[in-house]
């Protein structure tokens, strides 16, 4: 299935039908991924989260709600804000109230969107869903996850070294303080272990 057909897929289930204007949104959508100021937060996580995605559909209260969020939690990104989440929330949910959802799923989507700052841990099955989606390139391979760490610091060049270094570190020791990365079984199971050495890794680089 192509990432349009995914999309598509989803607007459906909440029954929007296929339109120009659908597609026009999901072009607009993608070009915000392919902006030239982001080396991770690309089209390439975003295709690596539908692929980790697809083995908790099925766990999912309101996949299709999942999903949408999904698309947009990082349509608005910049790293010299910390209002990036809440942007990217409200862009959801105009578009998804524009495009005739009612306010509660609408409503919804903005909070799922919302759970993606990692600041606390999700709340709701759904949420937990998508936050171990967004969190899955913790628990990636290690040459993955190194290219990923690279990919970072490139979003954040502007940032001198020593600073990223502290900031950097004391985000993956909160991962570590938790008691699990992961909400979901699914994800304990397959990458909790992986995720915990990958980022003790990187904080020995850091120091």
């Amino acid at each position: 299935m192509s990432t349009l057909d995914v999309w598509l897929r989803s607007w459906a289930e909440l029954g929007v039908p296929t339109s120009a204007r659908l597609r026009d949104l999901f072009a607009d959508v993608v070009s915000r991924y392919a902006e030239p100021n982001r080396f991770y937060h690309t089209g390439q996580h975003l295709a690596e989260c539908f692929e980790r995605w697809s083995d908790l559909r099925a766990q999912a209260k309101h996949p299709a709600e999942v999903e949408v969020a999904l698309w947009f939690h990082d349509a608005v990104y910049d790293t010299h804000s910390d209002l990036n989440e809440a942007r990217s929330a409200d862009v959801a949910m105009h578009a998804a109230r524009s495009l005739g959802i009612e306010a509660v799923p609408a409503q919804r989507i903005h909070d799922l969107i919302m759970s993606t700052r990692h600041a606390t841990l999700p709340v709701g099955q759904d949420a937990r869903l998508l936050v171990d989606t967004d969190l899955a390139i913790l628990g990636a391979e290690t040459a993955r996850f190194v290219e990923y760490e690279h990919q970072v610091r490139q979003e954040y060049a502007w940032v001198p070294e020593n600073v990223f270094r502290e900031r950097r570190a004391n985000i993956l020791r909160g991962f570590l303080e938790r008691s699990y990365i992961f909400s979901t079984e699914l994800f304990r199971e397959h990458y909790e272990r992986r995720a915990r050495e990958n980022i003790r890794q990187s904080l020995d680089t850091l120091s």
